[in-house]
This record gives C-alpha cells, sequence and structure tokens, in this order.
C-alpha cells in the first residue's frame, strides 16, 4: 500500500494512517466494542421484550445476523478494491457517485458523532450505582462523563494498536460475564424445564415486528468499521474479511443466546411483562437470583466499561472519517494530517472537543442524559448507519458491474443484489417504526425529525460534491480514492498541464 507523508520540522506530522498495526483480533476488538454487547443484551433486548410485546427477538437477532452476512460478502469482496479509512464514502463515491458519496460522508459524520457523544449519557447513569454501593458517594452524571471523555480524548491521541489492547481486555471480560449469566439462566429454567419457545420463527411475526428487527439491526451497529481500519491492517484483505464475518457472526450468536436464556428463566410467557417492569435491570436481578451479588457487582462494572469501550471505538471511527476527507480535500486538509503516533490528531480533537460541548450543554440544560442524550443518540445514529449500509449494498452491486474484477458471480452480484433487497426492507421497518424505536408517541415530530435531517445533510453534502466537481476538478478526480489520492493528484495536475500546451 503506497502511503504519502508531508512532515514539519520535527517530522511529527504525517498524511498517512500508520500501516500494518493491526491484526485480526485488533480490529475485531474495535468491532466488536463498538457493538457493546453487555448494554445490547441489558438495554436494548429488555427494551424489544417490553415495548413490542413479542418474544421473538432471539429469532430477530439470527435473522439480522444472516442479512448482515449476506451483506458481507460483497462489502469484503470490494474492500479487496478500495482500502479507504471512510469506508462507506469510498464505496458509495466509486461504486454509485462522487457526490453521493460525499452525501454519504456527511451522513456518516453524523450518524457517528451521534452514537460516539450520545454514550456519554448513560455512563452516569451506570456508575452511578456502582459509586454508591462501592464508595457510598453519589456523583453527577456529568462528572462521569468528563472523567471518561477525558479518557477517551487521551486515548484517541495514541497509537492504535494501544486502543486495541485496551478494548482486548475490556471486551473479552465483558463478554465472558455474558455468557455466564446467560449459562447461569439456563441452569435455572423456569418451570424446570428448558425451552425454545422465542427462537420459534413464529414468534417473530406480529404488528411490532418492524421495530423488532430495527432494534436488532441496532444491536450490529459497529461491525461495518472493520473497513475503516483498513489502511492500518495487516494483510488488509484477510484481515479485514476475516474480522467481518467473524464479527457478525460471534455478535449474532451472542445476541440470540443470551436473550433467548433470559427468556428461559423468565419462561416465554413471562419474559414481557418481566422486562417492562425491571428494564436494562433484568439481567442483573436473574444474576443476582442464581449467582449471588459479587457476581453481579463485576457485571455493573462491566457494564460501565462497555460503554467506555464502545466510547473508544466510535471515537477512532469518527476520527477516521474526518481524516479521509481532509486527505482527499473535500473537507479542510488539516483534517488529513496525523500525529508522530500515526493517529489522525486533528480529527481526534474535533471529536473530543465535540463531546466536551455536548455533555456541557446537557449539564447546563438539565437535559435527560439517558434518554434524549444516550437512547435518543443511539438510535438516531443507528439509524444512519443503517442508511448508510443499504446504500453501500447498491454500491457494490453496480461497482462489479462496471468494474473488472476476479470475483465470482455469488460476491460481485448474487449476494449484494439479495442482501440490499433485504436492507431496503428493513429500512422500510425501521422508518416507519421510528417512533415506537424512539419510545415516542406516533405524532411525535421527532419521529419524522431525525430522518428529514439525515435526508437533508445528505442533500447539501451531494451540492458539496457537484461543487467541487465544478470549482475543483482535481480534489473532485480523486475523492473515494484513499491512500493512493496524492498519487492520483499529480497525475491529474500532470494530465492537466499536458493540456494546456
Amino acid at each position: 500500500m503506497s502511503h504519502t507523508r508531508s512532515s514539519n520540522r520535527r517530522g511529527s506530522v504525517s498524511t498517512a494512517l500508520a500501516a500494518d498495526r493491526l491484526g485480526v483480533p485488533s480490529v475485531l476488538f474495535f468491532v466488536m466494542s463498538a457493538a457493546t454487547p453487555l448494554t445490547v443484551v441489558a438495554g436494548v433486548v429488555t427494551t424489544g421484550f417490553a415495548i413490542t410485546g413479542l418474544v421473538g427477538i432471539p429469532f430477530a437477532f439470527v435473522v439480522v445476523a444472516l442479512v448482515l452476512a449476506l451483506f458481507s460478502v460483497g462489502y469484503v469482496a470490494m474492500a479487496r478494491y478500495l482500502a479507504n479509512a471512510g469506508a462507506f464514502y469510498a464505496y458509495i463515491s466509486q461504486g454509485l457517485f462522487k457526490p453521493l458519496g460525499v452525501g454519504g460522508a456527511w451522513v456518516a459524520l453524523l450518524a457517528y458523532n451521534a452514537l460516539q457523544v450520545g454514550l456519554y449519557g448513560a455512563i452516569g447513569a451506570a456508575a452511578a450505582p456502582v459509586l454508591h454501593d462501592w464508595f457510598s458517594v453519589d456523583v453527577a452524571w456529568w462528572i462521569v462523563a468528563l472523567v471518561a471523555w477525558a479518557l477517551v480524548g487521551a486515548l484517541g491521541l495514541q497509537q492504535i494498536d494501544v486502543n486495541g489492547k485496551i478494548l482486548a481486555v475490556l471486551l473479552c471480560t465483558e463478554v465472558a460475564v455474558i455468557v455466564l449469566f446467560s449459562i447461569a439462566d439456563l441452569f435455572h429454567p423456569a418451570g424446570g424445564s428448558i425451552t425454545f419457545d422465542t427462537l420459534e420463527p413464529s414468534n417473530l411475526f406480529g404488528p411490532g415486528v418492524g421495530a423488532i428487527l430495527g432494534l436488532a439491526t441496532l444491536g450490529f451497529v459497529g461491525f461495518e468499521s472493520s473497513v475503516v481500519f483498513s489502511e492500518e491492517a495487516r494483510d488488509p484483505r484477510r484481515t479485514v474479511r476475516i474480522a467481518t464475518f467473524l464479527s457478525v457472526g460471534i455478535i449474532g450468536v451472542l445476541y440470540a443466546f443470551a436473550s433467548w436464556a433470559m427468556s428461559v428463566a423468565t419462561g416465554p410467557g413471562q419474559i414481557v411483562a418481566k422486562s417492562q417492569s425491571d428494564s436494562t435491570e433484568l439481567i442483573f436481578n436473574l444474576a443476582q437470583a442464581h449467582l449471588g451479588g459479587a457476581i453481579v457487582e463485576i457485571g455493573r462494572v462491566l457494564f460501565v466499561t462497555s460503554l467506555i469501550a464502545a466510547m473508544i471505538s466510535f471515537h477512532n471511527t469518527t476520527a477516521r472519517y474526518m481524516f479521509a476527507l481532509g486527505r482527499e480535500r473535500v473537507l479542510p486538509a488539516a483534517l488529513g494530517r496525523t500525529s508522530r503516533t500515526g493517529s489522525p490528531m486533528i480529527g481526534s480533537l474535533i471529536q473530543t472537543v465535540i463531546g466536551f460541548v455536548v455533555i456541557v450543554l446537557y449539564a447546563v440544560t438539565g437535559g435527560d442524559p439517558l434518554i434524549k442524550l444516550f437512547f435518543w443518540g443511539g438510535t438516531a445514529g443507528g439509524l444512519g448507519v443503517l442508511f448508510l449500509i443499504a446504500t453501500t449494498s447498491i454500491s457494490v452491486v453496480v461497482f462489479f458491474k462496471r468494474t473488472p474484477s476476479e470475483e465470482n458471480l455469488w460476491r460481485r452480484l448474487i449476494a449484494p443484489a439479495l442482501a440490499s433487497i433485504a436492507l431496503l426492507v428493513v429500512v422500510y421497518l425501521a422508518v416507519t417504526n421510528f417512533a415506537t424505536l424512539l419510545g415516542v408517541q406516533p405524532d411525535d415530530p421527532l419521529r419524522w425529525l431525525i430522518p428529514v435531517i439525515y435526508l437533508v445533510v445528505a442533500i447539501l453534502g451531494i451540492f458539496w460534491g457537484l461543487a467541487l466537481r465544478a470549482k475543483r476538478p482535481d480534489v473532485y478526480a480523486t475523492i473515494g480514492m484513499g491512500a493512493k489520492t496524492a498519487v492520483a493528484a499529480v497525475a491529474v495536475a500532470f494530465s492537466a498541464e499536458e493540456a494546456s500546451l
């Protein structure tokens, strides 16, 4: 892979990400940390049972995992031809239309910022009971959020593999606790026998199926970020492919297993009522009854660390999108600089500033950090990523239709085409059931405001792309080319010079 560097006097600033830093495990840790397994199992699963009244959520995770695995076939195939930290941006630009890719990049920045910053709203609520029980102190949510913010900001400027090692420890312990809690549930089934009712396909269907599939899809958000780290991976083609499929498979199995185990412990007929009464405490209440207080306290601590792990992962993803746009001069070129550690320095600092402003704003205005920051931010961000996944799936089909490749028919056409159809159905169901996903009334303006904001942002990005085509053709020519941008820019300039002679 070709990397172009421009240094200051001390040689500490670069325009290339640090290559050959991440193997399959490190990329997998980033991806799965962004998916926040314990947060999804404790929050998304119980929310799904509670708001829809349907018991088919375990099977919904299986369905969504299969759809995303189908999407990943074409996704990783296209990754062999495009190694770019701005994954969706590059795919849409090179597959469909460059201005549409710019619009997609703007949507990605908004969505990933919402996901990352929204997590600060949950960290205080998650840490409060731990701090009270362990130290008998009550701390305002925003103080805890600022501590987490400082940690994430500092790590964002470190070498990417340092972040990967931290995520490895946090994620492994988090997954271990989920598996332990789930096994304990299976050893204590309601009624004395294990049932498989919630895994039956017939339980998925009902008036709330759209919300269930939407929630299940949001639980996987983060799996797509494997391609974002392709420029920093060892053997990118192999690493991205393996990490992507492993993440979808592991996340799908883990979610389906944990949600099914909870329904076994409560009984399929009681899981909805227990989710409505206990909410996010259900998984811990079951563990308290089956395992005792000590392991539950460890679980609560890991609930906190799972949020921090997700913050680190989304912070790195967002900063790399900014870097990709700055390197290609779609946004100010300063964003395309990295520090001596190989991290996207300016993008990381901007993301840190955004987080600080949001925390302070909510603290001063008294906004509800759990509902109006974490839940709404996470749901809105997840919807934006879902829009991008569906658009990217279509771009894969178009890319391989007009680009010669060695990919077989399954990878270049059949799988991405089937995935596109399935994802468009999921998008439709998510949008039409968005009020349910947000937990607001059907006539609440927020129900349409968030999708409309994404539409407006995408349109503005498209117009900016068209403006670049008209005013800065050299920049337009290199959109979506990633690490090859500088080489391509020289070629464009040389061609323009020849044409003028």
